[in-house]
């Protein structure tokens, strides 16, 4: 049966500084997953270390958090039936030599790195994501 989820999306500045928005939120579109809030920011380095903060331990936590803080990022909360794993179908493998054909990464991003879009990987974590990005007047469906 198909749940009806919301789940977070981050076009991370790999994309958004060569003017790929509009072509990821098409794939999500036509994916299924409607946008019910959307916000371009450039975060803040608190911000982005709070946010990937169960990376600080790894080796590359710091790179990370410049590459986040370089550019503008647009964060979303997508909705739709199963959102969370039809927005990570529609993502692609982390890394792009892995994605299959058709996926954002395999188009749009330039490394496992510089991958282009973080989407969330659990409900329970979408859940955790949105409310750190986004206030409950913010999702305005």
């Amino acid at each position: 049966m198909a749940l009806l989820q919301r789940t977070f999306s981050i076009i991370k500045p790999d994309a958004t500084k060569r003017n790929l928005t509009g072509s990821i939120i098409k794939k999500f579109e036509d994916g299924g997953l409607r946008i019910v809030a959307s916000k371009r920011v450039r975060l803040s380095r608190e911000k982005a270390e709070g946010f990937y903060a169960v990376h600080s331990e790894r080796p590359f936590f710091n790179e990370l958090v410049e590459f986040m803080i370089s550019e503008p990022v647009v964060l979303q909360v997508l909705e739709g039936e199963n959102a969370v794993s039809i927005n990570r179908e529609i993502m692609g493998a982390t890394n792009p030599d892995d994605a299959a054909e058709g996926t954002i990464r395999k188009e749009f991003a330039l490394d496992i790195g510089e991958n282009s879009v973080h989407g969330s990987d659990s409900l329970e974590n979408a859940n955790i994501e949105i409310k750190y990005f986004f206030k409950e007047d913010e999702i305005v469906g």
